[in-house]
């Protein structure tokens, strides 16, 4: 009995002894393992995060006018300075100033033809900030499909290999189909959930724009719905 104690304290030690190897495994190497799929989503990704930047400045810079834009117009047609306000419209890269440009450049024609115009403009606007947004939904909704192909995949390799193993069933067998199966399905949630999020958050950004160029444009046109009267002295004072 004290003999089979002590050997085992030994066998104890001895393993004790032997120093543990730690496996790592890399971003690159789980990228690797997930197949020739992840490749198509990393390009899927790219055109995603390309799109948004794209997208984001563009909005960001659509949003930059100022405050008084509409007043300075205001006193601007009421001077009869429509050079000037021409001028300021063209200050600023925005939608906003452009559909403003649009009526003024249309001052003199029926009221019906100004605002018709102007909502021309605005459609024009409105279709080149949403242009690129039906391909980022695409990955939004595709690149988690693409995934879940990878995952059919891996478990069809996984059973070839069990097939073709026979009785002699090793784990190892299996452990490729598996990480393609798994690495191509968190890679095509991780590229989807980004899409999804930042077509959203563009979304709304471009919504929030429509709203507040509907409003410029009902404030210009209240500007040319004024009294007669003072319509009639602004026209005299236009100087072209």
């Amino acid at each position: 009995m004290l003999f089979n104690l002590l050997q085992s304290g030994l066998d104890a030690m001895s393993v004790e002894a032997v120093p543990q190897q730690e496996m790592t495994l890399s971003f690159f190497d789980l990228f690797l393992k997930g197949g020739a799929l992840m490749w198509v989503l990393l390009a899927l990704s790219f055109v995603a995060i390309y799109i948004f930047g794209k997208k984001w400045w563009m909005i960001r810079q659509a949003g930059k006018i100022d405050r008084n834009f509409m007043n300075d117009i205001h006193d601007y047609l009421h001077e009869g300075k429509i050079k000037s306000a021409v001028t300021l419209c063209q200050k600023y890269d925005s939608p906003v100033a452009r559909l403003v440009e649009k009526g003024i450049e249309r001052i003199g024609r029926p009221l019906s033809d100004i605002q018709t115009a102007v909502e021309n403009m605005g459609n024009v606007e409105v279709a080149r900030l949403e242009k690129g947004l039906p391909i980022l939904a695409t990955v939004a909704g595709g690149a988690p499909m693409i995934g879940f192909l990878g995952t059919v995949m891996g478990m069809v390799q996984a059973f070839f290999n069990m097939a073709q193993a026979g009785n002699n069933i090793d784990i190892t067998l299996l452990s490729g189909g598996i990480y393609v199966a798994m690495v191509t399905t968190v890679g095509g949630l991780i590229v989807g959930i980004i899409a999804y999020f930042g077509y959203n958050w563009l979304t709304s950004q471009i919504s929030d724009l429509v709203f507040k160029m509907e409003s410029t444009i009902i404030d210009f046109m209240d500007l040319l719905h004024e009294p007669a009267d003072e319509k009639e002295d602004t026209e005299e004072s236009m100087e072209f």
